[in-house]
């Protein structure tokens, strides 16, 4: 095994036991990490190649690759929505995993960038981590990294970023998933202040985890509801049988930014003005797919 899949396998590890609620189990402890190797390190091999790609073809194709190996496909619904070229910023819901590179999947910008939160399994992957932004557990030090990331927007890219901040509801297979857009930070109202040109397209996601993983008894060897659901998300991931989901995703009419805060400058309203376009996506779910992976 060399260096570089022997260290992501580690922080897999670490990232499967975290999940499990096991982080800080002292006793039997080197039987828990035997036991989440396998999976572990073959999740690490795909990533390590999804890396690969990414600095080869860019990360809508390597994203691609990806989905059709930890997904049953992917299929979309606004697809012209997303303007080829000038600032765009896409606000997705998190329901899972394969939420994130499935969305990367739709949208065909050499120019797309994400923010993210800053963890070891990121800095890991050289050519992906050159495409995000890492979002530091200091909030002090967020500040600058809005301003980078809106300085992106100025210049004409395209930024995506899940304004939840944590795993959400799946739309299509739980309850919460409205409720969840309260959670929505109100920080996504600054890069409409920053970035005045920018269009702003909401997508929502759907069908990331199978009923089958949500259902695992192992779910309930954790508590809270979202540490249940970062537990299904670790095992779909992990288990193949729970890879035949159909992806489904949703982008609404792009705003325009100098709408929004012309319109109002709190925070508040123009977050609510944003959550309103998820919330009729959910209301009025389509019918009409065409196939992306």
């Amino acid at each position: 095994m060399n260096a570089e899949l022997a260290h992501l396998t580690e922080v897999n590890i670490d990232d499967v036991l975290s999940a499990w609620g096991l982080a800080n189990v002292r006793f039997g402890r080197r039987l828990l990490r035997w036991l989440a190797r396998p999976p572990s390190v073959r999740f690490a091999r795909d990533i390590l190649l999804f890396d690969e790609l990414t600095g080869k073809n860019g990360l809508t194709q390597a994203s691609s690759a990806l989905a059709r190996k930890h997904t049953g496909g992917v299929q979309a619904n606004g697809l012209e929505h997303i303007p080829a070229e000038g600032p765009l910023m896409i606000l997705s819901n998190h329901p899972g995993l394969a939420d994130t590179v499935s969305l990367f999947a739709c949208i065909s910008r050499p120019d797309l960038k994400a923010i993210a939160l800053d963890r070891p399994f990121l800095r890991s992957l050289p050519h992906v981590s050159e495409q995000l932004f890492l979002l530091p557990d200091d909030l002090n030090a967020r500040a600058g990294l809005t301003r980078t990331a809106a300085n992106h927007l100025r210049k004409g890219g395209c930024l995506a970023t899940f304004p939840a901040g944590h795993i959400e509801p799946d739309p299509l297979v739980q309850t919460g998933a409205m409720e969840s857009l309260e959670s929505w930070s109100e920080s996504i109202a600054f890069f409409a202040r920053l970035a005045p040109a920018t269009r702003i397209v909401v997508a929502v996601v759907g069908g990331v985890f199978t009923a089958e993983a949500l259902r695992n008894p192992l779910t309930r060897l954790r508590r809270q509801p979202k540490d249940r659901e970062l537990l299904a998300a670790a095992l779909q991931v992990a288990w193949a049988p729970y890879k035949h989901n159909l992806v489904s995703i949703v982008f609404a009419p792009a705003l325009l930014a100098a709408e929004l805060t012309r319109l109002s400058n709190e925070p508040a309203a123009i977050t609510r003005r944003i959550t309103d376009e998820a919330r009729r996506v959910l209301e009025h779910w389509p019918q009409d797919w065409q196939r992306v992976v």
